[in-house]
């Protein structure tokens, strides 16, 4: 897969201007193997995320929206695996099966993808945390881009999409959430109401299903 990147230096970025027609781009959160049916982690729902996903992908690609593809990178051992501690089996292992996109997910060549739980003592659940292949932050790379306004949609809604909203959030960016294109895990029931609800309060647009969330 090919990857588009910006190449410049850090702090040299501009600041991020709000208008009144924002500039967008689609973020779609890790989806990849583990996360889908059949994989480490599987999200219920997650293949008709992909495929709402792809309207979106080929929306995007017909306007010129930039389009980010986030994705767990972690390595064979961290604090994010029962294994050392932490919470989950382990998934999306560097260079592993589990860690690719899944093959229905129709990404364009010039995708950027931002790679995050990298180190061995990250979690990382939000894009946020993560960087491009040239090692360039999220938040840095969309502001060298101009982009004020970011779709978010993938898996799982109340993990790693609710972290990366409330990141961009954080970061002075619009965000909509298309509700057709995420998809949670729920350990516990309504976690995914849960956090829907807390992305909506902290000003996320939930679109609903239908609604052009790039406008």
């Amino acid at each position: 897969m090919g990857v588009g990147s910006v190449h410049v230096a850090q702090g040299d970025y501009p600041a991020l201007t709000m208008t009144s027609t924002p500039t967008s781009a689609l973020l779609v959160v890790d989806v990849q193997n583990d996360f889908c049916t059949g994989g480490a982690l599987a999200v219920p729902g997650s293949l008709d995320v992909v495929s709402t996903l792809n309207r979106y992908i080929a929306t995007a690609e017909a306007r010129g929206v930039p389009i980010y593809a986030s994705r767990d990178w972690h390595p064979a051992e961290s604090t994010h695996f029962v294994t050392g501690g932490g919470p989950w089996p382990e998934h999306c292992v560097q260079d592993t099966a589990g860690a690719r996109f899944h093959a229905s997910l129709r990404l364009p060549a010039d995708t950027i993808v931002v790679s995050k739980g990298v180190e061995p003592d990250a979690h990382g659940y939000s894009a946020f945390d993560g960087r491009s292949p040239s090692g360039v932050a999220l938040g840095a790379d969309l502001r060298a881009r101009g982009v004020s306004h970011l779709v978010v949609g993938g898996l799982a809604t109340d993990y790693c999409v609710r972290a990366t909203v409330l990141d961009a959030l954080a970061a002075g960016l619009q965000v909509t959430v298309p509700s057709d294109a995420i998809a949670g895990v729920d350990l516990q029931p309504d976690d995914s109401a849960r956090a829907i609800a807390e992305m909506r309060a902290h000003g996320a647009r939930i679109a609903e299903p239908g609604s052009d969330p790039f406008t």
